[in-house]
């Protein structure tokens, strides 16, 4: 008895809902559905195209990321690759005419660790003009069919509505391998959308510069490769360029080193990238800490004040021998947080290089 109550319950629900059928000489109700079933068509598409777009939003970088020509060590030639395709354009557009037309392309190849990554958000820093966008894999990829290509579609007409737009793919090797047999049919197709919004028919990508950076340029696909029409080799540092990314990641930290200890240091990493020189600085920079740390003895002496480098105090402490005349034994949680002066960076915090790597 139950179901045959909500059966009729149902039965009566379904008559009230019942839309009135349309007369057929009606034929201004017509236009207005017809109206009404483009602006649903419309309002049904917009809202996906709306969400794809607000997806790729992240991939605009909208911060300074301080980094500057004059921060990227050993890479003059391509710096004035870039400069040629990105800043002048958009300095001087009347020497860009007829066939003079800048890179649309450029791949970034190389060892790792040789600042292809460094060398994009330099660009990002002085191509203050231009709209970046930093694409990965995992912001164009999707587990839902037929939904990765869309974002790589919405990624190019996102930048094309910019006055002038740079996409910056990194590790692009993931995304643009060689095509075969056995790959996925989402990976196909991923693979033909690039080759399409890069350079296909009927789209327009004059104010788009496609920024590309890989470790294994070999692997991408040959039709990707061909659209890159500039590319740039980013090799390990030379001895002159070793010296002087010492002393930029030293800083202004206090150190004792020589121009002929970093010629020494320059000397004794060859075959070293930029990042591994970064990690040697860094490893060296925490030996002062760690010799606070296993300190058994301190004495005091005269420096700047931590809280004020400007005034000049006498009664800091110090890492110091137990055999020093001025030892006091204590250790470092018995110092004051202000009155601990520190050690500087020698070279013999460098003397133990090949056992980092």
């Amino acid at each position: 008895m139950q179901y045959l109550e909500r059966a009729e319950k149902l039965k009566e629900y379904l008559k009230k809902n019942k839309k009135k059928p349309v007369k057929a000489g009606a034929d201004n109700s017509k236009s207005e559905d017809k109206k009404s079933d483009s602006g649903d068509s419309d309002t049904d598409s917009d809202p996906e195209k709306k969400k794809l777009q607000s997806k790729l939003e992240g991939v605009i970088i909208n911060e300074n990321t301080n980094v500057r020509w004059s921060d990227v060590i050993g890479l003059d030639g391509a710096i004035e690759a870039l400069k040629e395709a990105v800043i002048l354009p958009m300095h001087f557009p009347h020497l860009f005419t007829g066939r003079r037309i800048p890179w649309k392309g450029i791949l970034l190849f190389g060892p790792p660790g040789t600042g292809k990554s460094y060398l994009a958000k330099a660009v990002a820093t002085e191509a203050n003009q231009a709209t970046f966008f930093s694409a990965s894999s995992s912001d164009l990829v999707s587990k839902w069919l037929g939904e990765s290509e869309k974002l790589v579609k919405n990624l190019f007409e996102l930048a094309r509505q910019k006055e002038r737009s740079i996409i910056f793919i990194d590790e692009i090797d993931s995304l643009c391998s060689s095509r075969s047999d056995n790959e996925s049919e989402s990976a196909r197709r991923i693979k033909t959308e690039f080759l399409v919004q890069m350079q296909g028919v009927g789209n327009h990508n004059e104010n788009i510069l496609v920024l590309g950076a890989t470790n294994i340029p070999w692997v991408l696909d040959s039709a990707i490769r061909r659209r890159f029409e500039k590319r740039i080799y980013i090799p390990l540092p030379e001895k002159q360029a070793r010296a002087a990314m010492f002393k930029l990641h030293l800083g202004n930290t206090s150190h004792c080193l020589t121009e002929e200890d970093f010629k020494k240091l320059a000397a004794s990493t060859s075959g070293y990238s930029g990042a591994d020189i970064s990690i040697i600085v860094r490893d060296a920079l925490m030996q002062p800490i760690r010799q606070v740390q296993t300190a058994t003895h301190f004495k005091r002496v005269t420096g700047p004040s931590p809280k004020d480098p400007s005034v000049i105090v006498d009664d800091l402490l110090t890492p110091c021998s137990p055999g020093d005349p001025a030892a006091i034994e204590m250790n470092w949680m018995e110092v004051d947080g202000d009155k601990l002066f520190e050690p500087s960076v020698t070279m013999v915090r460098f003397t133990d290089i090949s056992s980092i790597f």
